[in-house]
């Protein structure tokens, strides 16, 4: 369950129901889980693959267990592959049924994709957990009959996956069929295969796995950080920590405290955050009144909780008792990356292989921190993505590097093909 778990209250006293159980499919790497914070509320049980080793209250969970609720019977089903201790959970209607309704697949199979087994590269060979999820899935999840209904724990945008698809749910015969990692193929095929082309894994990842096996801290009665003064703000940045400035990339681009970062929130924010700063970084965090509280939420729910303080006044403030401020121009993409200026392509290769810009510099978003070293400082650069979204993050990241003149291309790849604009093909 998601950390902010009032949802999950509002929807049970609304149906007149108790929450008895949560059940969690593997440790959660993507975000912080809610688990221990619903079981303190309501006074569940936790179930969990017994091989996590979860260090908080739960009850292990191992192949053919069930649970009874009414007249429904869960039934565990070990698919590791994902991660070692990852579980299915199959759905009968009711107590005396042959076949399941439905099965609950976590991240082991998603519509149309199936999970990433790369997550945990630094700590189990990748191949290894590949060859399980072969298993798991060729000889548990498909031997189940065609109608069974197929509920995953992600849909399409999440980083656990590569390519799933936007429908909440499917059946495993749409899966057997439609599913390109479920074609015939060998075991040693598939290996090889699921462990090609996948995205990069945040840094974030492997520090919310561990929180969730911890058990993570409650949040219920947790206060807000506090409002610090454009000077406190500026000292804290001093000593080290890192100024997050959530605001659009065109309000970014506008004027910002020299040194910020921006990451906004209309976008896949706690995720990039997670990829561009470090687990243990201080934060300061910059963001419109209104979303100050969301801005620090969606932080907590991938496990960074370290936010000293929130800009009081905003830039408009920290402008007035005259701190230094930058800009990032914003030009639309048409016209930026026809101008003759370099140009830096911040999307992923498969992007890249699909189109590009003839003599553009690629490097993805998440390595431009360790890869700065390798730009020519004194050029001017037009930052270029899908949207304008990464491109800005990758500018602020270039500013505060030292990189005096940077261009975001607003709009970006999506807006120049608008134009009918040349481009290339491949990975040249």
């Amino acid at each position: 369950p998601s950390r902010d778990v009032e949802m999950y209250l509002e929807e049970a006293r609304a149906r007149g129901l108790t929450i008895r159980w949560v059940l969690e499919t593997h440790l959660h790497a993507d975000f912080v889980s809610g688990h221990r914070e619903l079981a303190t509320r309501t006074g569940a049980t936790v179930g969990i693959g017994r091989k996590a080793d979860a260090q908080y209250p739960h009850r292990d969970l191992s192949e053919g267990d069930e649970i009874r609720l009414g007249n429904v019977r869960l039934r565990a089903v070990e698919t590791p592959g994902h991660t070692p201790e990852s579980l299915s959970f199959l759905v009968y209607e009711r107590a005396d049924d042959r076949e399941p309704w439905g099965v609950l697949t976590g991240d082991t199979l998603f519509v149309g994709d199936v999970g990433r087994v790369d997550i945990l590269s630094s700590r189990l060979p990748v191949t290894e957990l590949a060859g399980l999820m072969y298993d798991s899935l060729h000889g548990k999840l498909l031997c189940l009959p065609d109608e069974t209904r197929v509920f995953p724990a992600h849909g399409a945008g999440s980083l656990c996956g590569r390519s799933i698809r936007p429908e909440t749910w499917s059946t495993i015969g749409q899966e057997r069929t439609m599913n390109p990692a479920l074609r015939p193929m060998s075991r040693e095929q598939f290996v090889a295969d699921i462990t090609r082309d996948v995205p990069e894994t945040p840094v974030y990842f492997l520090h919310s796995r561990d929180l969730n096996r911890e058990g993570p801290a409650l949040r219920a009665g947790a206060e807000m950080p506090p409002m610090l003064t454009p000077r406190e703000f500026a000292a804290a940045a001093r000593e080290g920590a890192v100024m997050l400035d959530t605001r659009s990339p065109a309000a970014y681009g506008a004027a910002h405290p020299v040194g910020s970062i921006n990451v906004g929130l209309d976008g896949q924010y706690a995720s990039w955050v997670g990829t561009l700063v470090q687990p243990e970084d201080r934060l300061l965090v910059i963001a419109e009144p209104a979303r100050a509280e969301e801005a620090v939420m969606r932080l907590a729910r991938v496990g960074y909780e370290n936010v000293l303080g929130l800009l009081d006044g905003g830039v408009e403030r920290w402008k007035a008792e005259g701190l230094p401020v930058a800009s990032v121009p914003q030009e639309a993409a048409d016209r930026a990356l026809r101008s003759g200026r370099r140009v830096l392509d911040v999307r992923r290769p498969g992007e890249w292989e699909t189109l590009h810009l003839k003599g553009a510099t690629l490097i993805p978003l998440a390595q431009l921190p360790a890869r700065l070293g390798e730009l020519e400082r004194e050029a001017e650069w037009v930052v270029v993505c899908a949207s304008g979204y990464r491109s800005n993050m990758a500018a602020s990241l270039m500013q505060r590097a030292g990189f005096a003149r940077v261009v975001n291309a607003s709009g970006g790849m999506d807006a120049y093909l608008r134009m009918g604009l040349p481009v290339e093909v491949g990975g040249g």
